[in-house]
């Protein structure tokens, strides 16, 4: 499995060209919470696959990444769109740099997992820190939303074993609501699929996708929310 680390890090252009083939979320999110006019924050911004469509509606939106390279995309991608009313910083989910309720919505794509797997020493620490920011800067009456897989190369969940003690808690000890969406990658053709698959997912799936010839991936997302 490539390190997903070292993609976003150093390869930000071929992860973006590949979640460009992925759905707009933002009828999902607007099925739990009108967006306009609220103070937005995404965590895990990447390169700006929620920020993109969260931004024209919001009254200001705040994308933060562990990734500089990353954000950068992002604001190139908001720049283009002519907006002026967001802005983007490097932030660790533990830590982020935002004062006490200022928020109404926080969204967050395919982030918390990365420190709150159970393959990462002090996971369950670590999600305790994260919800308590969360907490912190949403306003009384403030939404979180968080996407996370459910599992790529699959037609109906089948999450990793690695994150199910991560959902479990997010649900039973913290409270969150819970559906999961298919959020299928539509390729523009087969050696296009191949090759970002292999990229992000590694060789059996690449593997799996070149010998099908598929244009069409299907994944599957699952997303919690809790309002304040």
């Amino acid at each position: 499995m490539p390190d997903h680390d070292d993609i976003y890090r150093e390869e930000a252009a071929q992860y973006h060209e590949m979640i460009a083939r992925q759905p707009n979320l933002l009828p999902v999110i607007e099925e739990i919470v009108p967006i306009e006019g609220l103070d937005i924050v995404d965590m895990g911004a990447g390169t700006g696959r929620l920020s993109a469509v969260l931004a024209p509606a919001a009254k200001s939106l705040v994308a933060l990444d562990a990734a500089e390279a990353m954000l950068s995309i992002t604001a190139e991608r908001l720049q283009e769109g002519g907006l002026d009313n967001w802005s983007v910083q490097v932030a660790d989910h533990r830590e982020l740099p935002l004062p006490d309720n200022s928020a109404d919505l926080i969204v967050s794509g395919w982030s918390v997992c990365y420190l709150a797997s159970s393959n990462v020493p002090e996971w369950e620490r670590n999600l305790e820190l994260v919800i308590g920011e969360i907490k912190r800067i949403l306003r009384p009456g403030g939404t979180v939303i968080l996407f996370e897989t459910m599992g790529t190369g699959s037609e109906t969940p089948s999450p990793p074993e690695f994150l199910l003690p991560y959902y479990r808690k997010l649900t039973e000890v913290y409270g969150f609501s819970h559906r999961w969406i298919r959020t299928d990658y539509e390729f523009a053709d087969a050696e296009q699929a191949e090759r970002l698959a292999r990229f992000f997912f590694g060789d059996e799936l690449g593997d799996r996708v070149a010998a099908d010839k598929l244009t069409r991936l299907p994944e599957c997302a699952g997303v919690w929310w809790l309002k304040l």
